[in-house]
């Protein structure tokens, strides 16, 4: 309907310029003023028409074009979120939130005005190109031979300005990861007296921008005046030969003047068409940017094949939809290699985690710890063995329905833009306010919580700027707690916590342990005594594996990792603390609502 609407604009200015011609014949050669009056009308009414079409066209055309590219952004950040934590290590999140902004724009403005303004400048070089055909065919002929100059000025122009416009989207996405580690590291810069250091980081960056940009400006330049003398030559060609033509008594005036208009009129949509070319050059290195994320494969993707077993059981060609029930995981001879790494940073593990148990995994820094946690979520498949939940392989559950069944505490304590409680329920589908407070009260987050302006519903802000890092840490523990999944994953979980908070949480993940099969993934040893079970990483591979006690009389690589730890204390930690919290401690009380107000929350 839009296309439809755009070619009656130019139709409707194509009759304009006819009774311009008429009206130039009749009341000005002739000077008969009854000769105006029809002309006009007829020109007023397309007019009215044309400008009615153009509206309606170009409206509908560019609603189409808007709801195409939200689809684009949408899809792009939907893919995004499918890939693995390796690509945003080997992509600055500035130069991500670049393509999905800036080069979204950018295609945007190609998209929205040059679809429409393609399709009117055909419709109306079709029309015009008829019409003046129409009048003097052979006229015409001559003067189009001078159009394979301006497509052979286009091409050229564009090879150059593509090259251009990719330096151009590549420094700007450069600047956006500048700008946005600057102000992640703001206290870092400040505290290290660095401020000048970053500026000259972003001013040689805007540098190179700017560069790119000076040059896409100079070709600009040079191609616009270039088109003009194209399009002077051609009207000059026309007026000449028009003035021998009349003299000669075998053209009219209005012959003369519809003709050069219809001229004009077609170097106009022609330029515009040539324009929209090098926009298209340009925009199409945005597009190479989205498509690069759009063209990257996710690493683990539901499963579409016959299930892998680790455990005997039927053999079925359909997926897992459903969560576990009872959080038995198994790691069978599990090796991993991160992509392009040389050297594997899980090597043969083996490992069991029952319900109602604590499985504490140590060890050295990058000895595989935090590797088994994304590989326990999914994050990554093993490079060979395989990990199993209920029995089942995790690459046969759908991801949704694994990632309800695990709850991963990550290391990085994320605080989203929101309250208190929203953070809290983050992930959780209709969390009641007592559960909130009950699982902010299990982790010892509540007393502070209860001190802020509005309790619950105090807005934390971006990244909760306004908390501690141990109370950052309390929410993100209430969180995970909340999920109430068969499977918790505690990666570093006493990260900013004093020695105070690391005591009161002990009694919670031994709570925790018998209801759950609770991991916690830790290099901190004040956490082992708690364990049922201890498992030694060394480089990837299991050094030992017991209880606190039992790997304490082995005198091997965990009472190193002891004696380190405890070196500078008088005193070691209790060797088996009792829990203060029985099975049912976490489940909420209408009493714990008091204070939340009336708040609800829908994940």
């Amino acid at each position: 309907m839009a296309t439809v609407l755009l070619i009656v604009a130019a139709a409707t200015d194509t009759v304009a310029v006819w009774m311009f011609s008429d009206i130039v014949n009749g009341a000005v050669a002739d000077g008969a003023m009854m000769a105006y009056w029809g002309p006009a009308a007829v020109w007023l009414g397309a007019a009215a028409a044309g400008g009615m079409a153009t509206f309606g066209g170009s409206y509908l055309m560019a609603r189409t074009a808007e709801n195409f590219l939200l689809r684009l952004r949408d899809r792009a950040f939907e893919h995004l979120q499918r890939l693995s934590p390796d690509f945003f290590v080997r992509h600055p999140l500035g130069d991500l939130v670049a393509r999905l902004c800036g080069d979204v724009e950018a295609i945007e403005e190609l998209v929205c005005s040059g679809i429409v303004q393609a399709l009117s400048s055909m419709a109306a070089i079709l029309f015009f190109a008829g019409a003046a055909f129409y009048i003097r065919w052979d006229l015409a002929l001559a003067v189009l031979v001078l159009m394979p100059l301006v497509a052979i000025s286009t091409r050229k122009f564009s090879t150059r300005i593509r090259t251009l416009s990719q330096s151009e989207r590549h420094t700007n996405g450069a600047i956006s990861a500048v700008v946005e580690e600057g102000i992640a590291n703001m206290t870092l810069i400040q505290a290290y007296g660095t401020q000048v250091r970053e500026s000259q980081r972003l001013h040689q960056e805007g540098q190179r921008w700017l560069h790119a940009r000076l040059a896409q400006t100079r070709l600009s330049a040079i191609y616009t005046p270039l088109t003009d003398l194209f399009e002077t030559l051609g009207i000059l060609a026309v007026l000449g030969v028009g003035a021998w033509e009349i003299s000669a008594h075998r053209l009219s005036i209005g012959g003369l003047v519809a003709f050069t208009t219809y001229l004009g009129f077609l170097y106009a949509p022609l330029h515009r068409l040539g324009d929209l070319m090098l926009s298209a050059t340009a925009a199409q290195a945005s597009g190479d940017r989205l498509c690069q994320i759009l063209d990257t494969a996710p690493l683990v993707t539901d499963p579409t094949i016959t299930p892998h077993t680790i455990t005997p059981r039927a053999v079925t060609d359909t997926r897992v939809d459903r969560p576990a029930r009872i959080g038995r995981v198994e790691l069978d001879h599990v090796s991993f290699n991160y992509p392009g790494a040389d050297r594997p940073s899980v090597c043969n593990v083996s490992l069991r985690a029952e319900p109602g148990q604590l499985l504490v995994i140590t060890g050295p820094s990058g000895s595989g710890k935090s590797t088994l946690a994304q590989l326990l979520v999914r994050f990554y498949d093993p490079s060979t063995g395989g990990i199993a939940l209920d029995g089942t392989d995790l690459r046969d559950f759908s991801l949704a329905a694994l990632r309800t069944s695990v709850t991963l505490l990550p290391q990085d304590n994320a605080v989203l833009t929101g309250t208190v409680a929203d953070n809290i329920a983050y992930g959780t589908t209709d969390a009641h306010p007592a559960a909130i407070r009950a699982a902010a009260r299990a982790v010892g987050a509540d007393e502070f919580i209860s001190t802020l302006p509005q309790g619950y519903l105090t807005p934390l802000g971006h990244r909760g700027a306004a908390l501690s890092g141990g109370q950052r840490q309390r929410i993100a523990l209430a969180r995970a707690v909340l999920r109430n999944a068969p499977v918790l994953i505690l990666d570093e979980p006493t990260t900013g916590l004093d020695a105070t908070s690391i005591a009161a949480l002990a009694p919670t993940l031994r709570a925790l342990a018998h209801t759950k099969t609770t991991i916690v993934i830790t290099h901190d040893l004040t956490l082992t005594p708690l364990a049922d079970r201890i498992a030694v990483l060394d480089h990837g591979k299991i050094a030992e594996q017991g209880t606190h006690h039992q790997l304490l009389a082995a005198n091997g690589l965990y009472n190193q990792l002891h004696e380190d730890t405890y070196q500078h204390t008088q005193q070691e930690p209790p060797p088996n603390p009792v829990p203060t919290l029985g099975r049912h401690a976490l489940l909420p009380n209408p009493a714990d609502a008091r204070g939340l107000g009336q708040l609800t929350y829908s994940g």
